[in-house]
């Protein structure tokens, strides 16, 4: 992770976001694009007065874009970082895509909502649409307190036996947290019908769980401060995985995604979706590793 992309639009989330990502150890040099769309007010009419008052009217907006940088930047003082900021006009979440693929990001980081009077736990349009058409992969924060009381920040990664999910467990190791994470990895096993009609856990599938993630807890102890392994119940894999975020306070669910090409865009999938909207905590959507992987996929096959 060496590119990252940092949206903002000035409010107190989109900066929280940016404190976060300050936050996390890296190895490398980050290469960070902060970037802040300017949307100005599309007017017909085209008299002096008007022009006048748009054209100060983006100028605040500029202002205030640089501003919004400036403390970014000082949130990485000190750090291996580069910093640039571009402020384009236009619409927020297409313009944010674009800058991504422009910068071959890795990541986009950015708040779950803007300047809104909706709850925290919504998810804003603009972080709904960057989360859905990213390149890469995507940090959408919510806040949880961190940054009021700092502490080991609680890691869900939700895990199946699967392409994505080990990729996401490649993309997480490769952070590098240290002792700063505490890691619940969690399996959902869904209910199957019993004996007698009832409802229950399919306890080979159980079996089979526990075993994948005993082997991955091994695999991370070395990279994190903790790493537990959770087989839960549920008919519903991203209700489960919410729920358990919100009995652990997790800060951070970690999903990944198989990318599905639909005319050159990313679609996501309905558990990233529905963690994504409803997880009261930062959601993590990887996609990285599976894009790398379906790349050299395609070149092997021409």
């Amino acid at each position: 992770m060496k590119r990252i992309v940092i949206a903002t639009d000035g409010s107190a989330n989109a900066e929280e976001a940016a404190w976060l990502l300050s936050h996390l150890p890296h190895r490398d040099r980050l290469e960070i694009t902060i970037a802040t769309v300017i949307h100005p007010p599309s007017y017909s009419y085209r008299a002096q007065p008007v022009e006048s008052w748009l054209e100060d009217l983006l100028k605040r907006e500029r202002d205030a874009a640089e501003q919004s940088a400036a403390r970014i930047r000082d949130m990485f003082e000190g750090a291996n970082v580069s910093i640039d900021h571009v402020a384009p006009r236009g619409s927020a979440g297409p313009e944010i895509v674009r800058i991504a693929e422009q910068t071959n990001a890795d990541l986009v980081v950015i708040g779950a909502r803007g300047h809104s009077t909706v709850s925290r736990i919504m998810l804003g349009s603009t972080s709904d649409y960057v989360a859905t058409h990213a390149p890469c992969s995507v940090l959408v924060v919510r806040p949880t307190g961190l940054a009021k009381q700092p502490r080991q920040i609680r890691i869900t990664v939700g895990y199946e036996d699967s392409g994505p999910a080990r990729a996401a467990i490649e993309e997480l190791r490769d952070t590098h947290w240290g002792k700063a994470a505490d890691v619940s990895l969690v399996s959902v096993v869904p209910y199957w019908p019993g004996m007698y009609g009832e409802l229950e856990p399919d306890p080979e599938l159980s079996g089979r769980a526990t075993e994948h993630l005993t082997e991955l807890a091994s695999e991370l102890a070395p990279h994190v401060a903790k790493a537990s392994c959770h087989v839960i119940e549920g008919q519903h894999i991203g209700e489960a995985l919410v729920r358990f975020a919100e009995d652990e306070r997790s800060d951070l669910v970690v999903a990944g995604e198989t990318p599905r090409g639909l005319l050159g865009r990313l679609l996501m999938g309905s558990v990233s979706r529905y963690v994504l909207r409803h997880a009261p905590c930062s959601v993590w959507i990887t996609r990285n590793r599976m894009i790398e992987g379906l790349k050299s996929s395609s070149s092997n096959s021409e």
